[in-house]
């Protein structure tokens, strides 16, 4: 392997706080090449699929490869704004807000960069711009709420396939989870009270989160468990009755069971049921994306039409709202905490080192 190298490091450059915001990711545009790449990427992923490698690899390229990008490129056009992708350009406005924050909270040096896990901008384009930027430590934040290991851990393996390349690595913190954190709660307590103000109250309130194979849940990983907390705080917070609300798990894929019930399905039998008036968020979205735009605001308000329902309103993501960006800056400041060079050296600190190296022989 061939390791990247620092030969043009000097000792009188400032250092800076790197925050790396990560997020799931999208196709560079809706064309089905675009989009088969990046779902090839995607499905690749060991911790989406766990699969044993050859037989999994023969199904994806001989099967899904062939059928779902072409299906896939239709929903993506279906969202795709003047800005392109909702969830890159969502994305890239919490950066930019992330750093306005930052920039006043943290006395010292910050850069803030955001990474897709899959797509552009990747991973390894972000580290490497906070390595460029001579960010010696590095908060790395995947913005999933609740901690999956097809989401969150993916975003790690990421991290260390890239850093595994690097001579000199930094510092490095992870933030796993903030499903329940208080300020990420009463941003979505007020977000569906906001918007209770404007369309009233439904029979139905119900929590939508993407699914996972249910065997990953039964091998460990907490994310149903973290689902039902979020669920639970934002509920008893809204005083709502058990017979008012409902959690459910959209965004299977295959024949094999998912974390049930699912979003559909219950919405199929709300309508069947006589239950007239449904509203639906999504809180394990930190942006809106495809799965939110297109299948909860879309296709799932056809099922609950098609099954007798009369009103139905999608309650968008926290998206760049005020609120959702005070709690992340306020996690990044807390999870970088005691990391003492927050403090920006000052130039003669950095003039003092730069002449001490000199002294012992370094060019510069």
């Amino acid at each position: 392997m061939t390791f990247i190298n620092t030969p043009d490091y000097r000792h009188d450059t400032p250092e800076c706080l790197g925050i790396l915001l990560a997020n799931l990711g999208t196709p560079d545009t809706p064309i089905v090449s675009d989009v088969r790449r990046y779902l090839a990427e995607f499905l690749w992923d060991r911790r989406v699929v766990e699969m044993a490698r050859l037989p999994w690899w023969l199904i994806l390229h001989g099967v899904i490869l062939r059928t779902r990008p072409a299906r896939s490129a239709k929903a993506y056009q279906s969202v795709w704004g003047a800005d392109g992708s909702p969830l890159l350009a969502i994305a890239q406005r919490q950066a930019a807000a992330v750093q306005d924050l930052l920039n006043v909270r943290i006395p010292g040096s910050v850069r803030v960069v955001l990474g897709m896990r899959y797509g552009n901008p990747s991973i390894a384009s972000a580290l490497t711009e906070l390595r460029q930027a001579n960010a010696r430590r590095i908060l790395v934040f995947p913005l999933y709420p609740q901690y999956s290991g097809s989401t969150t851990a993916s975003v790690f393996d990421a991290i260390v396939a890239e850093l595994s390349r690097w001579r000199w690595l930094p510092e490095l913190r992870f933030i796993n989870q903030y499903h329940d954190e208080p300020a990420y709660i009463a941003a979505l307590v007020a977000s569906i009270r906001a918007h209770w103000v404007e369309h009233g109250e439904p029979e139905r309130l119900l929590f939508s989160f993407h699914g996972i194979p249910r065997k990953y849940f039964e091998l460990g990983d907490p994310y149903y468990c973290q689902c039902q907390k979020t669920a639970r705080l934002v509920v008893e917070q809204l005083h709502l009755a058990p017979e008012r609300w409902a959690l459910t798990f959209q965004s299977r894929l295959g024949k094999e069971e998912w974390l049930t019930p699912y979003t559909d399905v219950t919405l199929k039998a709300l309508g069947a049921a006589g239950v007239t008036s449904v509203q639906v968020l999504s809180p394990g979205f930190s942006a809106d994306c495809l799965e939110t735009i297109e299948e909860i605001d879309a296709e799932n308000r056809h099922v609950f039409f098609g099954a007798g329902g009369k009103q139905y309103s999608y309650i968008p993501c926290l998206n760049d709202g005020a609120a959702h960006l005070e709690m992340l800056a306020d996690l990044v400041v807390r999870h970088a905490c005691g990391w003492p060079e927050l403090v920006t050296p000052t130039a003669d600190n950095l003039t003092q080192r730069s002449e001490r190296a000199r002294e012992m022989g370094a060019v510069a």
